[in-house]
């Protein structure tokens, strides 16, 4: 087993409980960690016999398009479509951070975290 992991793929998008986070936007940064398999992606040195890192982030700025409000649905929704794209994965782990959330105070991010 092994994993492979994108950190800090970064996206302004349109999120937010609020009806003017969703309005006004906001930066976001999303991790994915996948755990799989590699053993014979590592023998043949084969791209099509892993996970390729360009289909990882097509989906997640796909997914980061579309308006949610909540972090919770996006990582889902994240982990939903990799899981469509490579079923066979043994754990999908998806962290999305949302910068200077509106909490009334100082904060430098909200971050929620899915494993599946």
């Amino acid at each position: 087993m092994g994993t492979i992991t994108l950190e800090g793929l970064e996206f302004f998008s349109y999120h937010g409980f609020y009806d003017e986070e969703q309005k006004i936007g906001n930066k976001y940064s999303v991790d994915i960690v996948v755990t799989a398999d590699f053993s014979e992606a590592a023998r043949l040195d084969r791209l099509s016999a892993t996970v390729n890192y360009e289909d990882l982030y097509r989906i997640t700025a796909t997914v980061m398009q579309k308006s949610a409000r909540l972090l919770e649905h996006i990582a889902h929704q994240i982990i939903r479509d990799i899981r469509t794209k490579y079923p066979d994965l043994q754990a999908v782990e998806v962290s999305v951070s949302k910068f200077n959330p509106p909490i009334g105070g100082v904060c430098h991010r909200a971050k929620i975290t899915l494993k599946e």
